[in-house]
């Protein structure tokens, strides 16, 4: 019998408890009971526990009660995840991941276990929105930016909320093959390897900030002007600089060069096209600026793993 059991805390999302560990509650139907996983629950307070949207969940012990292994330790995510610290919390987890086979973190989790000093030298990966964050936190972590889930040696973490459920499959596979995590799939109707990654999901290009420079008045005019062509001498003209001096300038302000900048535009603009209209992708790629298809297709292929086609459909 393989033990898992999730930390929970004030302001968890829930999703992130119930979607793994129903993975492991439906593969116990598929196996011998000597086989199960024994799901339990762990609290950083004793009595219930309220999750981010408001549902109240009990859980079975408090942490200051439980000494024993687990195969699997897991923290979810959450506003008290990434906001909040937990000092109880952050003081038993080293301990308990030295006794535990594996150990990781669902979606925002991540920030409970950096806050331990658990990700140190792993690579690991969050939610898309808070991956830049978890970088300038635990600055020692390599984290991975576009990733579902992440498994280094005896750490696994997931993106997002439902990357958690990828997160289980993937465990299950590892303790009984992959016919037990397919057929798991199945009842939960989800896939068990998705197209793409996290990248699919976020924008890869920030907002241009408001403050007005040279900079961010030739990020607006290119933005405007997306079908037309542009070079890196084409943008330093724009704000009356050298190539060089320009190209600097830009990479220091955007944390991009000038051509990652109009590249990643350019797909978020297609992005936005292909989720609201129904215009030919011909069309698309013209107004994005791509000038044909097969580039945009390229493109789209390196940096979502999908093509504008299979995007348009999951997305649309």
């Amino acid at each position: 019998m393989k033990t898992v059991a999730m930390v929970l805390f004030p302001e968890f999302l829930l999703l992130d408890m119930a979607g793994p560990l129903e993975v492991f509650s439906v593969a116990n139907r598929y196996l011998k009971p000597q086989d199960h996983y024994q799901l339990s629950t762990l609290g950083t307070e004793r009595g219930p526990l309220r999750a981010s949207n408001g549902v109240v969940v009990q859980t079975d012990r408090h942490i200051e009660d439980v000494a024993e292994r687990f195969d699997l330790l897991l923290v979810p995510g959450g506003p008290g995840a990434y906001n909040e610290r937990h000092p109880s919390l952050l003081a038993w987890l080293p301990g308990a991941v030295e006794r535990a086979e594996r150990y990781g973190s669902i979606c925002t989790g991540a920030f409970v276990l950096g806050h331990a000093g658990l990700l140190d030298g792993f690579r690991v990966t969050t939610h898309w929105n808070y991956t830049e964050r978890l970088i300038k936190g635990f600055p020692k972590a390599q984290v991975a930016t576009d990733q579902i889930y992440v498994e280094d040696r005896n750490l696994i973490t997931s993106g997002g909320v439902t990357a958690g459920i990828d997160l289980a499959l993937a465990v299950v596979a590892r303790d009984y093959g992959k016919k037990l995590a397919q057929d798991v799939a199945k009842v939960l109707l989800v896939v068990m390897k998705r197209q793409g990654g996290q990248a699919q999901f976020s924008p890869l290009m920030a907002a241009v900030s408001t403050q007005e420079t040279a900079i961010t008045r030739v990020q607006n005019h290119v933005l405007e002007h997306l079908d037309e062509a542009f070079s890196v001498e084409r943008m330093a003209g724009l704000a009356n600089m050298s190539a060089r001096h320009f190209a600097r300038l830009f990479a220091r302000e955007v944390n991009m060069t000038p051509m990652e900048f109009l590249q990643n535009a350019r797909i978020d603009r297609a992005r936005n096209l292909l989720e609201t209209t129904d215009l030919p992708l011909k069309t698309v790629a013209y107004k994005s600026g791509f000038g044909s298809v097969r580039h945009m297709r390229f493109l789209f292929g390196e940096k979502l793993g999908l093509t504008p086609a299979q995007y348009r459909e999951q997305f649309s």
